[in-house]
């Protein structure tokens, strides 16, 4: 089943640290309570950016995997 989503960013093209950054640009973008997608490779993004996304205070919803190698992450934002 997919989660709804209000945004998707695609950091499949970038390794880390870009892959957060991008995902915390697309993240800024967003309401309270929206959610963003964040598709990334398998591997360090898989473990970075959920972790840099609790950092953050953001609620981590669902790291769905692709099927593909890349992996597809859900965080609803809380406000700042």
């Amino acid at each position: 089943m997919e989660l709804e989503h209000d945004d998707l960013v695609d950091v499949t093209d970038v390794v880390c640290p870009i892959t957060f950054v991008k995902a915390k640009v697309a993240m800024e973008e967003l309401d309270e309570g929206q959610v963003l997608a964040i598709r990334m490779n398998d591997g360090e993004p898989a473990q970075n950016v959920p972790r840099s996304m609790k950092d953050e205070g953001h609620k981590v919803l669902k790291l769905r995997d692709n099927k593909d190698g890349t992996l597809t992450l859900f965080v609803r934002k809380v406000g700042e």
